[in-house]
């Protein structure tokens, strides 16, 4: 007898916003994750305008910020 695992589908981001200290990302399954600025330096020093400047990695498994040099994975923020 074999016995498999389904896969799960991977978390794709939809959009990002920004509150005071966070960071909020909203998945395309109608999920939303916010997450503390403070985890990532870069974000939490940058500009109104620089945290703007985002695009999604991979059709959506991470968001880039080429300015600040900054890449975050979805997959390891939901572990």
């Amino acid at each position: 007898m074999s016995t498999s695992v389904a896969k799960q589908p991977e978390a794709m981001v939809s959009t990002i916003w920004f509150d005071d200290d966070m960071l909020r990302i909203r998945l395309l399954d109608g999920r939303e994750i916010g997450v503390p600025l403070e985890w990532f330096p870069k974000l939490r020093n940058a500009t109104k305008e620089q945290r703007e400047k985002w695009r999604l990695i991979g059709k959506g498994v991470g968001i880039h910020w080429d300015e600040l040099d900054e890449d975050i994975s979805v997959s390891a923020l939901l572990k």
